[in-house]
């Protein structure tokens, strides 16, 4: 992928982008041809033919601020270059170009988004049988039950699509509220002040400052830039950074082409800059060809997504091909035409799950609800599932693992190690020569800032302060104000005082930052990086404020990094040179060409060594045991960083990612240099590794690096992040020290991130988690998720709502499957032994939208079971949401004990009414032949209740004495039909409530998981409310169901407390086995039954 291909920079840094040699006329070409063809699918994208679009092409066309000074610019929207627009001036505007947002995209009516809803595959299946019920009503009108299911099969369409319909909408409300958490902002100069200010409320004339990875909030003309460039790929395709330069392009340029401008919604990917704002919202470049930053990009199928669609043409097949094979079997079987038909039909319905797709929809807005709770932000929700099946989670250090709330720890200069507070509490001397030098290049060298005027007004501790800029920064400047502040100085007087004539941003091939100040009689380079890198750079070190030849100091200096890096701090090198004044004049313009460049024009080499400023940076409370939980969960939890080894292996032991022995620590262990220590010493059960010795290893070696369980990655670059996230997701085998048999393994992997750097890591991740505070837009557009609080935890958080999310799918769709077999049954029954049919479709419409639906929708309220972290991660290739184990559990085992539980409640009314099971077998035309004519009937004795024989034309049955000598049901076909036909409902309904109940957990017992899902409870409740209403309302009996005896309720429920007993029994040997995810061999009953 593009953004992959490109080497970016690392933590909060700017890229180092590789240029290649192209020719510019081929680059203009590709991004004028590029530029177009976006453009005309935009405009067909907003419903306008581009050949009509010259309006959106003549506004483009017209602007030339590109051509224009600075000053010309200014004048045009009444601002200044220094100070920005006044609070006058920007009412003005803002009245005059109002707010910077894009015309939202048009919405499908709500109408068309019903008619999706009701149009889906099992829909779709549903509106035939419905139409084929009104054909047949058609043919033969005398026959009401083929409208009443007519009738009845198009409302279920009806509602439930109304039903999946509102909760899409609920979830979408959800989604979009999401947008609210995660406003774009910016920081702009009004009168003269800078504010941070959101995005939207900028107004042409705004004075912007543009920062490394953030995304342009508006078309910007360039007035200042260092080391800029832009990423405008989403504008051009363009997969190269673009430079940006202030150079005024010539008159006729186009837009597009050129290097003074910024466009909205592109990318800073390197640098930083000032401009001002010359074009908002629709008015933008963007904007006028109709490109709408809200609209949503089209991913590809996710894993859960997958496996619904699996689901669905599995059941789908099953549905259809049984009810083609029962219609063939009816005319072999010389059953009437319209009665195949409708048994076909009742075939396909017993076999759709009507009410699955309203479940995945309530269990996703659940979840969204949870996460919104959980403050993390998913941009595709079905996303979370994937997290749930990740099992290893490449994460970063800085703000993800640790608070991000940066402090001055400890100095170590003058070959001392010194506390920071001990220079505000007046314990070291703050005016000590070296201690000056410190001074100024921590306030120098720095372009973090305090952003809010007001805290100032409130007298707000520093420590307690916003500011803009990175954390490390951030935390030099709150050292240093109040510091400067006891001298009767500031921060922004000492940098106006002397102020850089160039800047040299850092990123993450340097790893250093330059400053070169303009300190009155000459010009002074500061510089802050990497230890490794400064110390190389210096040939001289500043000892009491004189400099001595860094060879005198190397040992101590050596064992002074040692001991902050162990101690988990983060350590940055100062050093400097004094320019010669002779050459480095005033107005003297510095170039820099990389390392050793053709085109640099300054010294990088030959630099004074001043000191070591060490930050800490404390984990955050909640990842130790975080980590702790993934562990336990089967997820491997890797540390990627640009941090020093030796503080990225402190963390990493801080916070548990590392607890077996290091090469380090094996060297200490045996008092040896560790480059005696061999990387394959027996002992070493944790690695860290740098990103330089993983330029140098092979593929093979670097996959026999990750057999490693605990890992650590250091000083490494985004291209090194980037190859790491795919030899993780290209390992095949797993391979154990202590000899075990390698084990086969498909990694997904979960990667976080929040700088530029970490972009092409997250985009290339199975799912990319960025950080919502300091994450820079290019992290966050790359990513699938966004940690609103920055906190590993919420990690977890993901991955239990995953699985929470796919488990539960599973045990609605295992509930649901369950009562197929006893409604399919029947039907099999009738079509092979001539039994009369013992549930009617409508009794299976009525199970499945109405007994059924609200405890199988219950289900998505579950709550997680005790252990599900407790597992490994989902194998994709093998755990499927439907596979055959659950297919076993649903349709062969409860599914079975179901059916056996119907059919017996359904003999037992019979033979209460007087029809013997014995008689039943071929029995089911003189029922069909009753009940569309009572007067061929003949009983013997004549007296209905008293009669032992029963002839209906060519049929015949034996009688037997009724339990309930009711006259209108005992000995009458039709009425105790009815009646049996209703008592096998009531058990389905029955064998439910236990099968509910065994569904609710898929390994723990029930005892362990409680009643508490209180929408549970209420769907048990309101199931059997409604099989009361169904059966007792007065009228309500023309669908086919009867007012049964109390005492026909109590046939089902030995089956039911069979059921529950039989799951708790197979839950029971299931947990005797090995633990889930063990390499030992399941047990009989797990390896058949567990799904």
């Amino acid at each position: 992928m593009e953004l992959a291909e490109r080497k970016v920079e690392e933590q909060k840094g700017e890229p180092a982008v590789v240029e290649r040699d192209i020719d510019s006329n081929l680059v203009t070409a590709v991004s004028r041809t590029k530029a177009e063809s976006i453009r005309r699918k935009e405009l067909r994208k907003a419903g306008k033919d581009p050949k009509d679009a010259k309006e959106e092409e003549k506004e483009l066309d017209e602007r030339s601020e590109h051509t224009q000074d600075i000053d010309t610019v200014c004048k045009e929207f009444n601002t200044d270059k220094d100070k920005g627009l006044t609070s006058a001036e920007y009412d003005k505007n803002l009245e005059r170009y109002g707010k910077n947002q894009l015309t939202p995209p048009p919405e499908k009516f709500w109408v068309l988004q019903l008619l999706e809803h009701m149009t889906g595959f099992f829909s779709l299946l549903l509106w035939m049988a419905s139409i084929l019920c009104f054909i047949a009503f058609g043919i033969n009108p005398e026959s009401q039950d083929n409208l009443y299911l007519g009738v009845v099969l198009a409302a279920v369409v009806a509602i439930t699509g109304v039903f999946s319909y509102y909760q899409d909408a609920k979830s979408a409300a959800v989604m979009a509220g999401f947008k609210n958490f995660l406003p774009e902002k910016c920081i702009v100069t009004r009168d003269g002040e800078a504010k941070e200010v959101l995005a939207e409320n900028l107004v042409p004339g705004d004075l912007v400052k543009i920062q490394n990875g953030m995304k342009i909030p508006a078309d910007i003309r360039i007035l200042k830039q260092s080391e800029m460039k832009v990423d405008n790929a989403s504008l051009t395709g363009e997969s190269e950074a673009q430079k940006r330069d202030t150079a005024i392009m010539k008159e006729g340029s186009e837009l597009l082409e050129a290097t003074n401008m910024c466009f909205y919604g592109t990318l800073c990917v390197n640098g930083n800059g000032t401009g001002i704002v010359t074009a908002t919202g629709d008015h933008t470049t963007i904007g006028s060809i109709a490109k709408l930053a809200s609209e949503a990009s089209e991913g590809g199928e996710t894993p859960i997504n997958r496996e619904i669609n699996h689901f669905i043409k599995i059941i789908s097949a099953v549905a259809i091909f049984l009810g083609v094979l029962f219609f063939v079997l009816g005319f072999i079987l010389g059953l009437d035409a319209l009665d195949n038909v409708v048994f076909a039909i009742g075939i396909i319905v017993a076999n759709v799950p009507e009410g699955l797709l309203a479940t995945v929809t309530v269990s996703l807005t659940l979840t969204a609800q949870r996460m919104a709770q959980k403050k993390v932000l998913v941009k595709n929700l079905e996303a979370v599932e994937t997290l749930g099946s990740t099992n290893v989670i490449a994460s970063d250090k800085t703000g993800t693992l640790t608070q991000n709330i940066m402090t001055l720890q400890h100095f170590w200069f003058d070959g001392k190690q010194r506390n920071a507070a001990d220079f505000m509490e007046g314990k070291e001397d703050r005016d000590g020569k070296t201690f000056s030098v410190v001074k100024h290049c921590l306030g120098l060298c720095t372009t973090a800032s305090f952003t809010d005027k007001q805290e100032e007004k409130d007298n707000i501790p520093f420590q307690a302060r916003r500011f803009s800029g990175d954390a490390s920064e951030g935390a030099m400047i709150k050292f240093m104000e109040p510091l400067l502040r006891k001298d009767g100085m500031r921060i922004e007087e000492e940098r106006r005082k002397y102020p850089a004539v160039y800047k040299l941003p850092f990123n993450s091939t340097n790893k250093f930052m330059l400053h070169v100040c303009d300190m009155g009689s000459e010009h002074v380079l500061w510089m802050k990086g990497a230890p490794e890198r400064i110390w190389q750079r210096c040939d001289n070190v500043l000892v009491d404020g004189k400099e001595q030849a860094k060879e005198e100091v190397e040992a101590k200096y050596s064992d002074g990094l040692f001991r902050l890096m162990n101690n988990g701090e983060r350590v940055l090198a100062l050093c400097m040179k004094r320019l010669d004044p002779n050459m480095f004049k005033p107005g003297y313009e510095y170039k820099w060409d990389g390392e050793g460049g053709v085109d640099s024009n300054f010294p990088h080499r030959g630099y004074t060594f001043i000191g070591l400023a060490a930050l800490i940076d404390p984990p955050r409370p909640a990842v130790p045991g975080a980590v702790r939980s993934c562990q336990t969960a089967g997820i491997q939890v890797i540390m990627v960083t640009g941090d020093h080894p030796d503080t990225a292996e402190a963390i990493a032991k801080m916070v548990g990612i590392i607890t077996k022995p290091t090469r380090r620590d094996v060297a200490a262990r045996e008092r040896v240099p560790i480059s005696e220590i061999d990387y394959d010493h027996p002992d070493i059960g944790a690695r860290v590794i740098k990103g330089a010795e993983v330029n140098q290893l092979s593929d093979e070696e670097l996959d026999h690096v990750l057999d490693f369980e605990q890992l650590v990655f250091a000083r490494t670059s985004p291209a090194n992040k980037l190859t790491i996230v795919k030899a993780l997701q290209e390992k095949r085998f797993k391979r154990y020290k202590d000899g075990r048999m390698p084990k086969r393994i498909k990694n997904i992997v979960a990667v976080t991130g929040d700088g530029v750097n970490d972009s092409p890591a997250l985009s290339q991740a199975d799912i990319g988690v960025a950080m919502g505070i300091v994450g820079s837009d290019v992290a966050k557009d790359a990513a699938d998720m966004i940690l609103l609080n920055d906190d590993f935890a919420s990690i977890v958080d993901g991955v239990e709502e995953g699985r929470l999310i796919f488990d539960n799918l599973k045990k609605s769709i295992a509930y649901t499957l369950s009562s197929n077999i006893p409604e399919i049954t029947p039907f099999l029954v009738f079509i092979v032994l001539q039994i009369p049919l013992g549930l009617t479709t409508v009794l299976i419409l009525l199970i499945d939208l109405g007994t059924d639906l609200l405890p199988a929708i219950a289900l998505a309220y579950e709550a997680k079971e005790a252990d599900i972290m407790m597992k490994p991660p989902r194998d994709s290739r093998t755990d499927r949401l439907v596979t055959r184990k659950l297919i076993s559990f649903s349709y062969l085992q409860i599914g079975v004990i179901q059916a056996a539980a119907g059919f017996y409640a359904y003999f037992v009314v019979l033979s209460d009414y007087g029809f013997p099971a014995g008689e039943l077998l071929g029995a089911a035309q003189l029922f069909f032949d009753f009940a569309d004519d009572r007067d061929d009937a003949v009983f013997t004795p004549p007296r209905t209740v008293d009669a032992v024989h029963l002839q209906v034309g060519d049929n015949a049955i034996n009688l037997q004495e009724c339990v309930f000598d009711d006259a209108d049901t005992c000995h009458i076909p039709d009425e105790a039909l009815f009646h049996a036909q209703s008592a096998f409902f009531v058990s389905i309904v029955i064998v439910q409530w236990a099968d509910v109940i065994a569904c609710r957990t898929r390994r723990l017992s029930i005892y362990h998981q409680g009643m508490r899902n209180t929408v549970l409870n209420i769907g048990l409740l309101e199931e059997t409310v409604l099989a009361c209403i169904l059966l007792y309302t007065p009228g309500v009996g023309v669908i086919g169901t009867r007012p049964i005896r109390f005492v026909h309720w109590f046939p089902a429920l030995p089956f039911s407390m069979f059921i529950v007993i039989y799951d708790e029994m197979r839950k029971y040997l299931i947990r005797l086995g090995p633990p889930e995810g063990s390499e030992k061999k399941m047990n009989i009953v797990e390896e058949y039954t567990y799904y």
